[in-house]
């Protein structure tokens, strides 16, 4: 964790077993959708999908207003009102996919949920590519009930991690083929998936 490398993200101030609820420390600032992010529960590292992003109030209930009208950019309504960057906040929900203890990687939920005010990284290169070595997790997106579709989770998954592969022709043909096998009879769920990774 120590590592120049690792760029840390946010905190998280809501966690249960299978996800958790980080708040940026910049507005607008979060891992892009799909994106393998990490949190720990000591001596456990916990690996999560960043599946949604919200910006909204920090007070619960109060909407922002427009406050446009009058400026000719998006950034005057910030210049003008520079106290809507403490009144807002932006989160994310990253779903579990897998943990790290005794430096054994495991594609599979934790033992414990993330703790809360844990710190959260965006997981640099050489650790998605060890991560994505194996496909195991995708049955978790495969079999989640989220406010994203699956076929959208998944693509945008799979085009993050494909990134950090030299070839990512190679990653992505093999990861279409474990899907063939996941999906099974689902032709069409398939389909979309693939039709989304395609380069």
């Amino acid at each position: 964790m120590g590592s120049v490398s690792v760029q840390r993200v946010g905190e998280v101030v809501e966690a249960s077993t299978t996800d958790f609820i980080a708040q940026c420390y910049e507005l607008y600032q979060s891992p892009p959708l799909g994106s393998l992010v990490k949190t720990r529960d000591l001596p456990v590292e916990l690996y999560g999908i960043v599946y949604n992003t919200t910006t909204t109030s920090i007070e619960p209930g109060r909407r922002p207003i427009a406050r446009g009208k009058d400026e000719a950019s998006e950034e005057g309504i910030y210049r003008a009102s520079p106290q809507l960057l403490k009144l807002l906040r932006t989160e994310f929900n990253a779903l579990v996919v897998g943990h790290k203890q005794d430096d054994k990687l495991y594609h599979y939920l934790p033992p414990n949920p993330a703790r809360i005010h844990s710190f959260v990284y965006l997981c640099p290169p050489e650790e998605v590519k060890e991560f994505s070595q194996s496909f195991n997790f995708i049955s978790i997106l495969i079999n989640t009930h989220l406010p994203v579709s699956v076929e959208e989770l998944i693509s945008a998954c799979l085009r993050q991690m494909s990134q950090v592969y030299e070839d990512r022709h190679s990653f992505l043909v093999a990861a279409g083929k474990e899907l063939a096998i996941l999906l099974g009879g689902e032709f069409n769920q398939l389909k979309a998936i693939l039709g989304r990774i395609k380069e």
